[in-house]
């Protein structure tokens, strides 16, 4: 179905935008990708789906490096069809306590990003007719927890963008949508899993039911997979009058 496009993902060398990289490479998409820690290991991956691949390290924070990446994914593959903003981080913490500077840097890799890589692409998309801006947002970007202030703010940033995005661009053949997930077993939120465990001192699996029952009625993860396959409707003909959505997939978690 997307033979011939080129999605970028960013924060896709695990997680949630690995998933998401590899569901797009199975409709025959080429694939940026982008992230730190282990590269070859993804590449390898979304390569054995048949995808030519192509990776750029820029830092997320960065506005210059997002640019070049932008430049770089051109240049390999002639433009950016698909451009799906993932790349976040966390950090948790009081309001009164959380440090000035993890507040910046939350805000400029889980919102701004999504905002110089969105304004970055729009022109070629606009051009050939044809586009979709994905933002993995999250249920926080529609609801909120304690302790996760920059977080939240940052994701209902996320779907305010995606809404603007999507009404800007109408009338034409690019449509952003968000997908905003609930709890998804990633490297992060296995980091959250071991300090429930040990905080409780119980063991792995009692942690994942402590932390599902507090939020998530299904008392189920969503996967990676689940995800790519609602990334794959939103480039589907079928996808072609979604525009501005924030799609949940949250076990219930907003439905309460």
């Amino acid at each position: 179905m997307l033979k011939g496009k080129t999605a970028l993902v960013t924060g896709s060398t695990s997680g949630i935008g690995l998933g998401l990289a590899k569901a797009l490479a199975a409709q025959g998409a080429n694939i940026v990708l982008n992230g730190f820690g282990d590269v070859d290991g993804p590449k390898a991956e979304v390569a054995a789906l048949g995808a030519q691949v192509a990776y750029h390290g820029a830092d997320m924070s960065k506005p210059a490096e997002i640019a070049d990446m932008l430049t770089y994914a051109a240049a390999q593959f002639g433009r950016v069809d698909i451009l799906v903003n993932n790349a976040g981080i966390q950090h948790v913490s009081r309001i009164e306590n959380f440090a000035p500077e993890r507040w910046d840097a939350i805000m400029a890799i889980n919102l701004s990003s999504a905002f110089h890589a969105t304004r970055l692409a729009l022109p070629a998309m606009q051009a050939a007719g044809w586009g979709r801006i994905i933002n993995v947002a999250s249920v926080h970007g529609l609801v909120a927890s304690a302790e996760k202030s920059a977080y939240v703010a940052a994701k209902h940033g996320v779907v305010g963008l995606t809404k603007v995005t999507a009404l800007e661009n109408a009338t034409t053949g690019v449509t952003c949508n968000a997908i905003c997930p609930g709890w998804v077993l990633t490297p992060l939120v296995q980091k959250q899993v071991d300090a429930k465990a040990a905080a409780l001192g119980v063991s792995n699996d009692d942690a994942i039911k402590a932390i599902l029952g507090e939020k998530e009625p299904s008392m189920q993860f969503t996967t990676p997979e689940e995800l790519g396959a609602l990334a794959v409707f939103f480039c589907s003909p079928a996808g072609n009058n979604v525009r501005g959505v924030a799609w949940n997939m949250d076990g219930g978690w907003v439905a309460q």
